[in-house]
């Protein structure tokens, strides 16, 4: 609705990962490297970790926009709180290998085979498991043990694993010692700071055509950045809210007040209390205005009820 109203071309700022609408902030530019540099080796696992809505698959599916399917296959497995087994059979339906009806022995024959078969064609085999830390110690010594396939002395398949914070803590574990010999490089991504938020939001806005309408006032920044604590999903949800808002409202101007107001039914829609800042430290940018605007209406109130009690003792008297 409205993307009509402002003339956008698209939603920008849609929850479904889209790699068009990818913000390179520092830690995302970084969270790349880290990956671009762990596939140049061809081997072992590269680790990105990152709370909840923090573009951990946005950041995978900008990698994978830049990937060569050519040279490329790629296997992604988004489901993890399974078995060992069941994560290797997810694994080889991936690939195209046909995972049903035969024993653990034989699909491996069959894994090595269609591994060989891709290194064969030119092409290097890429496993992606998201939600890594609802993996039991189990399925990734699964992985472990794929990653030690070789074919001439070269690793047949590279593993990037991605995970909410805790999966650091799982890998802590001392039986992942072997796993963790094979980490080539590891990151976590963390939340987008005060201008970052300021340009993220910029970002996606021109990417689907925006041109200044609506105009954001300099406070309304700050105030989605106190709401959200930076994390990119929680912006997004707010500020697609703010901008429905603004069309109801036809505002050509979108104020701090307005994402308050937002962020407040938001608040009361997701967890039935009001909002609270997201980032401990983070002022708010409007509660001046509305303490006073409170005061203001209690004086009102104050002056009526005065009123009323004069009219009353004025009847009593006559």
């Amino acid at each position: 609705m409205y993307e009509r109203h402002y003339n956008f071309t698209g939603s920008p700022f849609q929850l479904t990962p889209d790699p068009r609408f990818f913000y390179g902030s520092r830690g995302h530019s970084r969270a790349i490297a880290h990956l671009t540099f762990g596939l140049a080796q061809g081997e072992g696992f590269v680790i990105v970790t990152g709370d909840v809505g923090a573009g951990k698959t946005t950041l995978i599916e900008r990698l994978l926009s830049q990937l060569d399917r050519a040279t490329y296959a790629v296997a992604h497995v988004n489901t993890t709180q399974v078995s060992g087994d069941d994560l290797f059979r997810l694994a080889l339906s991936g690939f195209g290998v046909d995972a049903a009806q035969a024993s653990k022995a034989a699909l491996l024959l069959r894994f090595e085979e269609a591994l060989r078969e891709h290194r064969l064609g030119g092409r290097r085999c890429l496993l992606i498991v998201d939600e890594a830390q609802n993996l039991a110690l189990a399925a990734l010594e699964e992985l472990r043990m794929l990653s030690n396939i070789t074919e001439n002395g070269r690793a047949s398949l590279q593993t990037i694993l991605m995970g909410q914070p805790q999966f650091r803590r799982l890998l802590a574990s001392p039986d992942l010692d072997q796993l963790r010999q094979r980490v080539l490089a590891s990151y976590h991504l963390g939340p987008l700071g005060p201008d970052e938020t300021r340009a993220y939001i910029e970002h996606r806005l021109t990417t689907v055509g925006w041109h200044g309408k609506p105009r954001w006032e300099e406070g309304a920044f700050a105030a989605v950045y106190d709401h959200t604590g930076g994390v990119p999903r929680r912006i997004n949800r707010l500020c697609g809210r703010v901008l429905l808002y603004g069309a109801l409202e036809a505002a050509e101007a979108i104020s701090p007040a307005m994402v308050l107001h937002t962020a407040e039914e938001l608040a009361e829609d997701l967890h039935g209390q009001p909002a609270a800042p997201a980032a401990a430290d983070a002022p708010q940018p409007d509660l001046l205005h509305r303490l006073e605007a409170l005061e203001a209406q209690v004086a009102r109130q104050k002056r009526v009820f005065q009123r009323l009690i004069d009219v009353l003792g004025g009847g009593g008297e006559s």
